[in-house]
């Protein structure tokens, strides 16, 4: 587990190095202005989950920030560009793609009225019960380079490409943009589907329990496998895989049409049935 915790970090650290280190010198001096902006955001979001984490005892802070602060990164973006044709669709895609995020996460418990409570994610309380954790400062250390630095790092990552798809000279859009925000909105609504239905699905399970009734075989499954999850473990996961893709796929109308899809790359979230590693079952383990 040691070494899979350090294998991530380290990867994030070196293809974080890369980007910045490579690609920054092809850059304009407010693209890298931007990139700047946006990494003192990440430190100072990443460093105020590892204290709230800290002082609270919940550590699914960076949770209830997944789908708010990308938000605000792409709208940064859009700001510096003074609101140029591309970055602005693409903020207003990552706006719809956090809408809905955020109200799924909200209906099953996720926030409180006092931000930094709400329910915690049960793996979190698993992996303090493991062993490579029986003293508070390795929790500790976990929360600040995993949980909080590694995680913000992901987020911020995968925004990235807004920043290679503001040319200078503020382009129109093309046939290729419109096609591609169409896309990203068909994704975030089979995304909203496949929430919907395994909303639908617990909902009733969990009538059924509390009025004493039979499950059936159906129910007794105890997950939904019916619409979309007929057809795949996690459609949700797949299309959100997908999405992000497409979004990296904006910059490749800019310029020399180079390709930066390295956000979903490293934080593909496939199941055990997926091609894969799921990031949790190896901490676990």
């Amino acid at each position: 587990m040691v070494k899979t915790i350090v294998g991530l970090v380290v990867g994030l650290v070196a293809f974080t190095a890369l980007v910045y280190g490579v690609q920054m010198p092809d850059f304009r001096a407010e693209q890298v202005d931007l990139l700047y902006g946006l990494t003192g955001v990440y430190l100072a979001v990443a460093g105020l989950c590892f204290l709230l984490g800290e002082a609270t005892g919940n550590y699914s802070q960076v949770d209830k920030l997944w789908s708010v602060i990308p938000v605000a990164y792409v709208w940064m973006a859009a700001s510096a560009s003074d609101f140029a044709p591309r970055p602005t669709l693409m903020a207003a895609l990552v706006t719809l793609w956090g809408a809905r995020l955020t109200f799924n996460f909200a209906r099953r418990g996720g926030y409180s009225w006092i931000p930094w409570k709400g329910d915690e994610d049960y793996r979190w309380s698993l992996l303090r019960a493991n062993p490579a954790f029986n003293r508070p400062w390795k929790w500790s250390l976990f929360n600040l380079f995993f949980i909080s630095l590694y995680q913000q790092g992901l987020i911020l990552l995968f925004t990235l490409p807004i920043v290679y798809g503001w040319t200078a000279d503020g382009s129109a859009l093309s046939a290729t943009d419109w096609l591609l925000a169409l896309l990203l909105v068909v994704l975030v609504v089979l995304e909203f589907t496949a929430d919907q239905q395994q909303w639908n699905y617990q909902e009733e399970k969990h009538r059924r329990r509390k009025a004493g009734e039979e499950l059936g075989d159906f129910y007794g499954v105890g997950f939904t496998h019916s619409g979309l999850w007929r057809w795949m473990r996690h459609p949700n996961y797949a299309c959100e895989q997908a999405l992000w893709i497409v979004f990296a796929a904006f910059a490749a109308t800019v310029g020399k049409g180079t390709l930066f899809a390295f956000g979903p790359e490293i934080s593909f979230r496939a199941q055990t049935h997926g091609s894969f590693k799921f990031i949790f079952n190896q901490l676990y383990q």
